[in-house]
């Protein structure tokens, strides 16, 4: 059983989800109408990874979409592929959130969750993992978002858990109450150790919400602007050479647990930042051919990074390359090998082999080659750090904090939050100094928490 369960909330999270669902339709050969009209046997060979097939021979994605307001909804229908969804996939409310994570996360996203749950349960016990899509800026993607991902975990804790979240931008803010809601978001499911026994941690890839810092990575790069449409695929094709080994076949193939095992080394350092290469438009594709020393050296460079944070500020506690396309995995492994030993002060002594790497022969249309890079580096305790210090300039003066309260919230949530973000923050940075010499410390903390 292969399947998963993709879930995309908000206006960020559709947005992204819909270029995603064109992505996955291109690599599967499947048209806007549901019908196959592909080439290659193996796009159908593990098609239900993503769909469910229909009478007529018609594939539909296995997909919720949700937003509090339903013009989300309507511009998703009138879309290229609008149609390809079931209807009853698409669940809205009618007031919105308003950008505030309490409306979303207590109540009127409580109030849309009774109402579609038992529905979403049982597609929930036909799947192996669950995919979520979403914001953590705004006020559906980030308050119900959190809360349906709380959900899950407590119903299903034996269900793989993946989050694609875009985080708020250094440069650009389009909602000014984006600190409480990221720190809300952050502390609802991510950090604070849940009641409830939940085996796997989340795989939580962080995206950055700024054209200004994608226009950025993209200048640097490429030399050229890219739509708005553009940046979003690019996003959407990371997304999808994450579970492009779980589609298609590979002389090294990986899976969602693999990746869970292989780059979480504590429980709450599960967040990552992403990167895909080559970084070029869709329409220069076809005239790239790429070798994959070049693929290595733009997938490890720091500008690649889709999200406000440096890695050579930090130091990697592990990492994954998937590679897809027609390669030796001699050479493969060669290029890791060289990556680590140029690069060693990089990464932390402690974890030896700290890299994993996994080859899918099929690459993404339209590319001969192609490679995605996930990183868990200390690094990203940047991104942490910059909103907990906003979050705290606007709670030390109690700003905006009525809305949150008139919804329910007590002010102590806010304080919880705070402390532990920070605590968060201080995690990466103890696990970023300590060294291999270091013996005991550590076991006896542990000890002394579960005391």
């Amino acid at each position: 059983m292969r399947e998963i369960l993709h879930i995309q909330g908000g206006q960020c999270g559709n947005q992204i989800g819909a270029k995603f669902w064109e992505v996955v339709c291109a690599e599967h050969g499947i048209d806007v109408t549901g019908k196959y009209t592909g080439d290659a046997e193996l796009q159908l060979e593990r098609i239900n990874v993503y769909y469910n097939e229909a009478s007529g021979g018609r594939f539909v994605p296995r997909a919720v979409l949700m937003d509090l307001e339903p013009g989300t909804m309507d511009s998703l229908r009138s879309g290229a592929y609008g149609q390809i969804f079931r209807p009853d996939n698409f669940v809205f409310g009618q007031s919105g959130a308003g950008n505030n994570w309490a409306k979303g996360h207590y109540t009127e996203g409580a109030e849309l969750m009774i109402r579609f749950w038992m529905w979403l349960g049982r597609r929930l016990r036909t799947v192996i993992a669950c995919k979520v899509c979403h914001s953590l800026g705004g006020g559906t993607g980030s308050g119900m978002g959190t809360l349906l991902i709380s959900k899950i975990r407590e119903e299903y804790p034996d269900r793989m858990m993946m989050t694609f979240s875009v985080f708020p931008s250094p440069k650009v803010s389009d909602t000014v109450v984006e600190p409480y809601n990221a720190t809300l978001s952050c502390i609802g499911v991510f950090i604070k150790r849940l009641c409830f026994a939940s085996f796997y941690e989340p795989l939580s890839n962080l995206f950055d919400n700024s054209l200004y810092f994608l226009y950025n990575l993209i200048l640097k790069n490429c030399e050229f602007l890219m739509a708005v449409g553009d940046l979003n695929h690019l996003i959407s094709a990371t997304m999808s050479g994450v579970t492009c080994c779980l589609r298609f076949p590979g002389q090294l193939n990986s899976d969602l647990r693999k990746l869970a095992v292989n780059l979480i080394p504590f429980p709450r350092l599960h967040f990552f930042m992403v990167g895909f290469a080559p970084l070029t438009s869709r329409g220069s594709q076809q005239y790239r051919a790429l070798t994959v020393p070049e693929l290595t050296q733009q997938m490890w460079d720091a500008k690649n990074m889709m999200c406000a944070a440096d890695p050579r500020h930090g130091r990697y506690l592990t990492a994954s390359a998937i590679y897809r396309g027609k390669m030796s995995t001699k050479e493969v492994d060669e290029q890791m090998l060289n990556v680590q030993n140029k690069n060693s002060s990089y990464f932390v002594e402690w974890i030896p082999n700290n890299v994993k790497s996994t080859v899918c022969d099929i690459p993404p249309t339209g590319l001969k080659m192609a490679s995605t890079f996930i990183g868990n580096s200390t690094s990203i305790q940047e991104m942490f750090r910059r909103v907990s210090e906003q979050f705290t300039a606007m709670f030390r003066r109690k700003a905006f904090l009525h809305w949150y309260t008139g919804e329910g919230m007590d002010e102590m949530e806010f304080t919880e939050a705070e402390s532990n973000m920070n605590d968060l923050v201080s995690e990466y940075q103890q696990y970023q100094d300590a060294t291999a010499d270091e013996e005991g410390e550590y076991e006896e903390e542990e000890e002394y928490d579960e005391a």
